[in-house]
C-alpha cells in the first residue's frame, strides 16, 4: 500500500509518501511560509537529488498541488500517477475527548474536527484544509485522521479535570487533553519492546524539542501528561512559557497595560528559552552560548532541564515506581549533555547511565549501566510512520 501523509500547519505543509510493504518513505517534503513571500518548497525523493525552491505559495491548496506535482514528476517524482496513492493519512492536532484512536474520515469525523476548532484554533482549521484538498484531488481515495490528543484519552478523570468549577468542564470541555500523542505512542511501543515486552511497565516518555512534553505511561497507556487544554501548559519550551502562576496574566494586564491577546502571544511565542536567553529558541545556539559564558543562555538551559527533571520525578510518584525513562525528538535524541543534566539527581530512582553510550546518536539505544534498575532509552521518534501504519490498518479493516 502507498500512503500519503499530510501534516498541515498554519503556514506550512509537511508531507511524506510511504511504501508500506517495505515500511519506508519514498519521498518527504515541506512547503513553508505559505502565504508569506518568499515561500519555500523542499522535496527529497529517495535516491534522487533534493529540490529546493523559492516561489509564491499563496495558500494550502497551492502547496498541496505542488506536493502532488513533484511526487508524480517524470524526472524527480517517485510515482507515475496520483492514482497510485492508496490512502491519505492526516495529522490532526485536536480530537477533544471524542477520539481515543485514529479514525477513517467521513462527514461525522469532519464535523467533529470542526467542533474542536475552539480548542485548537491555530491547527484544526489547517488540518481541515489538508483533508479538503486531498478530497478535491483524490475524491475516491480513503483518508484517515490521526489525532495528537488520542493517546492521552486513557488518563483518569482526576488527572485531566482541572480544579476549577466543574460546570466549566461540562459546558466548555475545559480539561487536560495532552499533545504529542502520536510520538509518545510510537516511543512507548518501542520502549516496551526494548524492555523485553513485559506484561507490566512504568515508563516516563520525554518528547523534548522546540515543543516539549512528558507523559506517565502505565502498561502502555497514558496516565498523565504535561501539556493541557493547549500545548502551552507544562514544561518550559522553545518559545512557550509552560506552566506559570495564572495570576501573572491579570498582573500584566493591570500593571503592564498588556491586552489578553498580547499576553497570549508573549506566552506562546516570546517566552521559554527565547524569553530567558533573549536571542534564540534554538537549543543548539543556546547551548553554544552557554558554553561561551552567556549567563542567560545557561539559565534558559537550567530552567528547561530542571522542569523536565521535576516532571520525571512527579510521574515516578504517580506511577508508583519507574522501569524506564525514554528520550525522543530534537533535544531528547541529540543532546547528550541535555540528557545528562536532566538525569542528574535521579539516581535514587535507579538511574545510572553509561557516558559513552550516551554519546551515540541516530539509533534506538539503552544508555543505562548494566546494573541500573531504571533503564534510560533514547528512541528516535517517527510520527509519520505511526500515522502511515494507522492509516494502512484502518483502510484495510474498512475494506473487509
Amino acid at each position: 500500500m502507498i500512503v500519503f501523509i499530510v501534516n498541515c500547519g498554519s503556514s506550512s505543509l509537511k508531507f511524506q509518501l510511504f511504501d508500506m510493504h517495505e515500511q519506508k518513505a519514498l519521498a518527504t517534503g515541506l512547503a513553508d511560509r505559505i502565504g508569506i513571500e518568499p515561500s519555500a518548497f523542499r522535496f527529497e525523493p529517495e535516491g534522487k537529488d533534493t529540490i529546493k525552491l523559492e516561489l509564491p505559495i499563496p495558500d494550502h491548496a497551492s502547496a498541496f498541488s505542488l506536493a502532488v506535482q513533484y511526487l508524480t514528476d517524470p524526472t524527480h517524482g517517485v510515482i507515475s500517477s496520483i492514482n497510485e496513492i492508496d490512502a491519505v493519512g492526516h495529522r490532526v492536532v485536536h480530537g477533544g475527548n471524542k477520539f481515543v484512536e485514529s479514525a477513517l474520515i467521513d462527514e461525522s469525523v469532519i464535523d467533529a474536527i470542526k467542533s474542536f476548532i475552539p480548542l485548537g484554533p491555530l491547527h484544526n482549521p489547517a488540518n481541515l484544509t489538508g483533508i479538503q484538498e486531498a478530497t478535491k484531488l483524490m475524491p475516491n481515495t480513503p483518508q484517515v485522521a490521526c489525532f495528537d490528543t488520542a493517546f492521552h484519552q486513557s488518563m483518569p478523570e482526576y488527572a485531566y479535570v482541572y480544579p476549577i468549577p466543574y460546570e466549566l468542564y461540562e459546558e466548555y470541555k475545559i480539561r487536560k487533553y495532552g499533545f504529542h500523542g502520536t510520538s509518545h505512542r510510537f516511543i512507548t511501543a518501542k520502549a516496551i519492546e526494548m524492555l523485553g515486552n513485559p506484561a507490566h511497565s512504568k515508563i516516563v516518555t520525554c518528547h523534548l524539542g522546540n515543543g516539549s512534553s512528558c507523559a506517565a505511561v502505565l502498561d502502555g497507556k497514558s496516565m498523565d501528561t504535561t501539556m493541557g487544554l493547549t500545548p502551552l501548559e507544562g514544561l518550559a519550551m522553545g518559545t512557550r512559557s509552560g506552566s506559570i502562576d495564572p495570576a501573572i496574566v491579570k498582573f500584566l494586564h493591570d500593571n503592564a497595560n498588556m491586552s489578553i491577546d498580547e499576553i497570549d502571544s508573549m506566552l506562546n511565542k516570546k517566552s521559554g528559552a527565547l524569553g530567558i536567553s533573549g536571542f534564540s529558541n534554538d537549543f543548539r545556539d543556546i547551548e553554544s552560548a552557554a558554553n561561551e559564558g552567556n549567563e542567560r543562555a545557561r539559565l534558559a538551559l537550567d530552567i528547561f532541564f530542571y522542569r523536565v527533571r521535576l516532571s520525571i520525578g512527579s510521574y515516578a510518584a504517580a506511577l508508583g515506581g519507574l522501569d524506564a525513562i525514554v528520550f525522543t525528538a530534537g533535544i531528547g535524541e541529540n543532546s547528550s549533555t541535555g540528557r545528562e543534566a536532566i538525569l542528574k539527581g535521579l539516581e535514587f530512582l535507579g538511574v545510572s547511565i553509561d557516558a559513552q553510550k550516551n554519546l551515540i546518536r541516530g539509533e534506538a539505544i539503552d544508555i543505562s549501566m548494566p546494573d541500573a534498575s531504571c533503564r534510560v532509552l533514547v528512541i528516535p521518534t517517527n510520527e509519520e510512520l505511526m500515522i502511515a501504519q494507522d492509516t494502512e490498518e484502518i483502510v484495510l479493516a474498512a475494506k473487509k
